[in-house]
C-alpha cells in the first residue's frame, strides 16, 4: 500500500531504478494502454543493469510510445513511499515530434487525449507526479532538450 508520493530535486544515482515521462504531442497528452490492463498510464519503466537512467527514459518513451524524435528534460526525483520505504525514479517531460506507425512491446496503444483519463493504472501516483510536474512549470508548452 502507497502511503506517500515525495519529490526531491536530486538523489545518489543508484537510488534511481525507474523512469517516468510525462509527455505531449501535437498538444495532447500521451497515454499507454498496457494490453492485460484496461487503464491508462503515463509511459515509463524499470532501469536496466548498467543503463544511465536518462537512457532508461529515453529507451522506455520509444517502446512504449514509438517516438521517433523527441525532446526530453528531467523535471525532478519522485519516491513512493510504501512500509519498506521508498523507490525511488527520475519524472522526465517529452515533447514527441514523431511516432513510429506500429508498437513492439507489451503497450497494446498509444492514446492521444485532450484531458487526463478517468482509469489510471496507478492513481495513487501518477495524477500526483502531473501536478508536480505543473508546479515546477511543465504541462503545456515546448520544454528542454534531447
Amino acid at each position: 500500500m502507497i502511503q506517500e508520493v515525495r519529490f526531491y530535486d536530486d538523489a545518489a544515482d543508484e537510488r534511481l531504478k525507474f523512469a517516468v515521462i510525462l509527455s505531449r504531442f501535437a498538444g495532447k497528452w500521451v497515454f499507454c494502454k498496457h494490453r492485460d490492463r484496461d487503464t491508462l498510464e503515463v509511459p515509463g519503466g524499470r532501469r536496466e543493469p548498467g543503463e544511465a537512467i536518462l537512457e532508461t527514459a529515453r529507451r522506455e518513451l520509444r517502446e512504449e510510445t514509438g517516438a521517433e524524435r523527441f525532446h526530453l528534460r528531467p523535471i525532478c526525483v519522485y519516491a513512493v513511499v510504501r512500509e519498506g520505504g521508498e523507490s525511488c525514479g527520475l519524472l522526465c517531460w517529452a515533447e514527441i515530434e514523431a511516432l513510429a506507425p506500429e508498437l513492439h512491446c507489451e503497450i497494446e496503444k498509444v492514446l492521444l487525449m485532450e484531458d487526463l483519463p478517468e482509469r489510471w493504472t496507478y492513481p495513487d501516483i501518477q495524477p500526483e507526479l502531473l501536478r508536480e510536474a505543473a508546479r515546477r512549470g511543465f504541462g503545456g508548452g515546448a520544454h528542454g532538450e534531447d
